[in-house]
């Protein structure tokens, strides 16, 4: 019973109604229960593991007591709490599946946004955070010698996380004894309560361990400009470095009692407290003492000549999160402001701690791995450290490459993970149609060898890497962390590269417009033709209302918009460009994506467990209760809606079902769209162009019933 408030709502249904009209409980996707690739291990740690995640039985009770819910669904107050606690689980399980199977940017951002809505208060308090990075990246790493994504990969990450964390038991025990959990797989309460708690700080550590690297490319920008002629970095370079630093990482007056209440002494700044929590976890394994540690993290972002002319993104991001979970804590914000100084907690510190040491610090200021005379990372040291290290090197497949040298590297555009066994065996995949390049570099190798191995090796990166004698890739990881208890083995492939589910198309859906179109949107109805008087903070606060699912159906509308677009020869762009600008939708264009949109609203119905029915309407209301609104709160209650779908339709049968909906329902998958229109141009500075007068007249969904 792996969502338990759905299914204690499915059983008050039928006591109250005598028919058994849901919710339905929610189904893994086929063979996920018994198969130990990426996505089946991860979703089904999130599906069976995380039983209750972020329950309050105190709510629980008072709604009992005062015959009154608290939970949000469309609306506040119209379902128990612990049931839109379960929704919002299923929405992050639903999230991250979209996610791996397409591997985009834009389905990414939903993984972050369920995160971030569900653990740090709301998405809108922390977008900027994870927005510009993938601003940053997309926009400025063109500039880099190398560089590849971080936004994607620090999903996939978290994804390779939860899979391990699900298939190996020596890693559950390790994290499990570490928070003082019991170890007995059969204490099953123990268990539940550990994986929620995995599942909240393996996501801070994992999905934010990157968020720095805005702080390290300038730092790149300028070491690629003069690196284009061939110039080593060295003594010679020009380089940045950091002043002011205290403005980072400093502590303010809440910020300290709150750390000297949990650790019995005063830091004055995020570094002084990072080294010391690192220094009682690895101090005496290592060697090394606090006073080693500050020193070294002191000359981080102001020496960058210390550290072989490199900045340790690491460093930021360790200390721009404490700066975010400061902020939504509401710690030292000001007298007069809310604070929640009691939920930043040991835990946070550690998920700090791991982000801080996974870049360079671990390996060149604590174990020097390339010497080998440390002992390796144990996971029962540092799980969190442990983890991210091992998963960080691990997801080298489907980045995208932004720097110069990186565009014409040799990476892994897939894998394939067997998580049996209590191992990890991973086979990367390249596309086969870069075979020329591996049949160079294997002539090049066998070459070298044949001349007696003068000079440098010839190198692919990174399929070389993986291949080579020493077999390079995996040697690294055991070097850095010891997997005596998870062993891992690695080989490689060519295949065919399908990139069906990556969502190319010419509209850009930049983060930074996105959650304002998903805000636009939802006031489709309640402010159409007020577009030119409303408040772009009266649309957010009304945003704001929504549950997790309902924010989500707005984003997933808004990245379909593309789609729509492209169909229709349409697309839009911030920049001004030489074509037609559309005002409006034509009917001929309304006919071509209102049956796609009610496509995407049908499947993303039967994802989320919602099935086809009208008991909701049928049902009496009690003397005094308004009949709208009460149909409203049954409609969330049973999850079931008129105008869904149940079984497994077709496109061609999703079309029909729209065809034969009335003007009134028809129009709930086209008119949101001209009101966007008018309200992105004015919060967005967005304007949708099309490409010829009679666009979107031949246009269509070619799929076959």
């Amino acid at each position: 019973m792996a969502y338990t408030a759905l299914e204690k709502m499915r059983q008050i249904n039928l006591e109250e109604f005598g028919a058994d009209i849901g919710p339905m409980p929610p189904e893994l996707f086929p063979g996920a229960e018994t198969r130990n690739d990426l996505k089946s291990a991860a979703l089904r740690f999130i599906h069976n593991r995380c039983e209750e995640l972020r329950f309050d039985k105190s709510i629980e009770s008072d709604e009992k007591a005062h015959s009154r819910y608290r939970g949000t669904s469309i609306a506040p107050n119209q379902i128990p709490y612990n049931m839109q606690m379960d929704i919002d689980r299923l929405c992050l399980e639903r999230e991250l599946e979209r996610f791996i199977d397409s591997g985009v940017a834009e389905d990414a951002y939903n993984v972050y946004y369920c995160y971030l809505e569900m653990f740090l208060g709301r998405y809108g308090k922390s977008k900027k955070m994870v927005e510009l990075l993938s601003e940053y990246e997309a926009n400025g790493s063109s500039l880099l010698m190398k560089h590849r994504d971080h936004y994607s990969h620090s999903v996939y990450v978290f994804a390779l996380g939860l899979a391990i964390y699900e298939t190996n038991a020596s890693f559950r025990n390790a994290f499990k004894a570490f928070y003082h959990f019991d170890t007995d797989e059969n204490n099953a309460e123990q268990a539940r309560r550990a994986a929620n708690c995995f599942l909240e700080y393996w996501g801070l550590t994992a999905l934010f361990h990157d968020i720095g690297y805005p702080f390290e490319l300038p730092f790149e920008q300028v070491m690629s400009y003069f690196e284009v002629n061939n110039q080593k970095r060295g003594a010679n370079s020009l380089y940045l470095a950091y002043r002011n630093v205290d403005a980072l990482t400093a502590l303010g007056p809440q910020a300290q009692a709150l750390f000297e209440k949990l650790y019995g002494r005063t830091f004055h700044s995020i570094d002084e407290l990072l080294a010391y929590d690192i220094t009682q976890k690895l101090g005496e394994r290592y060697g090394f003492s606090e006073g080693y540690l500050m020193r070294e993290l002191e000359k981080k972002p102001t020496s960058p000549d210390s550290f072989k002319f490199y900045m340790d993104h690491a460093f930021f991001s360790a200390a721009r999160l404490f700066r975010e979970l400061r902020d939504v804590m509401g710690i030292d914000a000001g007298k007069d402001a809310p604070t929640h100084p009691e939920a930043l907690g040991k835990a946070h510190v550690d998920a700090l701690s791991a982000i801080l040491l996974h870049n360079s610090l671990y390996k060149f200021s604590i174990a020097f791995y390339k010497d080998g005379t440390k002992p390796r990372l144990s996971m029962r040291l540092h799980p969190l450290a442990f983890l991210l290290m091992l998963c960080d090197e691990l997801q080298c497949w489907d980045r995208t490459a932004y720097g110069r040298n990186s565009r014409t590297e040799m990476q892994p555009m897939a894998v394939e993970f067997d998580f049996s066994g209590n191992a990890i065996h991973a086979n990367y995949l390249y596309d086969e149609d870069e075979q020329d390049k591996i049949d160079d570099y294997n002539a090049r190798l066998q070459a070298w060898k044949d001349g007696g191995r003068k000079g440098d090796e010839p190198k692919l990166k990174a399929y070389s890497e993986m291949v080579d004698d020493r077999k390079t890739f995996l040697s690294d990881i055991q070097k850095i962390v010891d997997t005596d208890d998870l062993p891992l083995s690695v080989t490689c492939a060519t295949a065919h590269a399908n990139r069906e589910n990556k969502h190319l198309y010419l509209s850009s859906s930049n983060f930074l417009h996105i959650h304002d179109f998903a805000v636009a949107l939802n006031a489709r109805y309640a402010h159409e033709d007020e577009e030119d008087t409303i408040s772009a903070e009266q649309l957010e606060a009304e945003f704001e209302t929504l549950s997790l699912e309902y924010k989500l159906s707005n984003i997933n509308q808004v990245k379909s918009f593309s789609k729509y677009l492209n169909t229709i020869h349409c697309f839009y762009t911030d920049r001004l460009v030489n074509f037609d600008m559309l005002k409006a939708f034509t009917p001929e264009q309304i006919n071509v994506f209102a049956p796609m949109e009610h496509e995407r609203w049908v499947r993303e119905h039967q994802a989320m467990g919602w099935r086809c029915g009208d008991a909701y309407e049928r049902a009496p209301a009690p003397r005094g209760v308004d009949k709208g609104a009460y149909s409203k709160m049954l409609r969330e209650h049973m999850r079931c809606h008129k105008l869904a779908m149940d079984g497994k339709p077709t496109s061609g049968q999703i079309k029909r079902h729209y065809e034969s909906l009335s003007p009134a329902d028809q129009g709930k998958d086209w008119k949101p769209f001209n009101s966007m229109l008018k309200l992105i141009r004015k919060f967005d500075g967005l304007r949708i162009y099309q490409f010829a007068e009679d666009a979107g007249t031949d246009g269509g969904d070619s799929r076959e019933a």
